[in-house]
């Protein structure tokens, strides 16, 4: 079997810098290898302190989610349309934070199904699915019954983290990762800082299966006649790691082996409260890397740390610590998850090595 079946990685994500124009004659273009027309966008503005939005092309254009609040589906014109090679943005009157005159802003990008859907009948809740299953992503989206429950992710392998938001209303981001100390038997919220929450409510103490993902009855994730989207993701060899590892509190921190040189790592230390810091290849460019950090949970400009990773041809390196260690605790026993897609494989399917950095 070839290493990776994936050997251009920006087919499926890629990270766009734009400045924004308050326009909505504003239209970003990825400048990848490969043309993607994205169906998750995920805009931060880097300059101010604006919300994270998060806008797919399963609930629709300028449907909005804000990954560092509990607020409900928004209808806003932050992404106007998904076009062949990017999107569009609508006019920002200032303080929006997708589109601000002057700022500078990120887009994260990913593909799914290109905006087509389809019903899932799989678990026991109908399920509207977007899937992926080269890339192993899959937005879905449901109506919660209360009880417990099964979802249909249209993958075909399991998925190892999942991210669900309840649309309806404000309710908390829940995460379910593999690598949490006791896997899907424990969650974490995507808005908070708080430790990871041990009640069996949210993912009914089951991991994914290579058709469903269990729920449980808690509101965050099942609440009955509500509308719900969870992003699914399933590790491809050589594009995308789902894992962990452990705190040394040591500037010369953990080797994380990925399989790949990383264009994009959102890591969270789930042994205490802490944030969700992300780093990509597009914001900074030399090593030691990932200085400028954005976070998930907050809504913060982007923070400049004295120390990051270090993004290798073959994973990344922590060197953070101390007042700067939000990828390596000062306790030495604590757990970080991450999640992280490629730039280019460390192998491509043809057996060829890529350079380091």
């Amino acid at each position: 079997m070839a290493y990776t079946t994936i050997d251009d990685p920006s087919a499926y994500f890629q990270t766009t810098l734009y400045t924004g124009s308050g326009s909505s004659t504003q239209n970003v273009v990825n400048g990848g290898n490969s043309d993607l027309q994205p169906d998750w966008v995920w805009v931060k503005n880097r300059t101010d302190a604006r919300w994270n939005r998060l806008v797919d092309s399963s609930r629709g254009v300028s449907k909005n989610l804000y990954s560092n609040e509990d607020d409900a589906e928004g209808t806003e014109a932050s992404v106007t349309a998904f076009n062949s090679d990017g999107f569009s943005l609508g006019t920002d009157t200032g303080s929006d934070g997708w589109n601000e005159n002057s700022d500078a802003h990120v887009a994260w990008q990913w593909k799914a199904n290109g905006g087509t859907t389809s019903s899932n009948s799989d678990g026991s809740i109908t399920s509207t699915v977007q899937a992926n299953t080269t890339a192993g992503f899959s937005i879905i989206t449901y109506t919660g019954t209360g009880s417990n429950a099964t979802i249909g992710h249209g993958l075909g392998s399991a998925p190892t983290m999942v991210i669900v938001k309840n649309r309806s209303s404000a309710e908390h981001w829940m995460v379910g990762h593999h690598k949490n100390s006791n896997g899907f038997q424990s969650s974490v919220f995507l808005n908070l800082t708080a430790a990871k929450d041990t009640d069996a409510v949210y993912f009914n103490n089951t991991a994914p299966t290579s058709t469903v993902i269990s729920i449980g009855t808690n509101t965050k994730i099942n609440h009955a006649s509500e509308n719900h989207v969870m992003y699914a993701f399933a590790e491809k060899q050589g594009y995308s790691k789902i894992g962990s590892y452990t705190a040394n509190n040591s500037t010369d921190g953990p080797f994380v082996y990925l399989g790949f040189k990383p264009a994009w790592i959102m890591i969270r230390n789930t042994s205490a409260a802490a944030d969700w810091p992300i780093a990509d290849t597009k914001r900074e460019v030399g090593n030691p890397f990932a200085q400028e950090i954005l976070f998930a949970n907050v809504n913060d400009a982007e923070t400049s740390y004295a120390n990051g990773v270090d993004f290798l041809s073959n994973g990344f390196k922590v060197r953070s610590t101390g007042s700067n260690g939000v990828f390596n605790a000062n306790n030495t026993s604590h757990n970080f998850i991450y999640m992280a897609f490629a730039e280019s494989p460390f192998v491509s399917s043809k057996g060829v090595p890529t350079t380091a950095r």
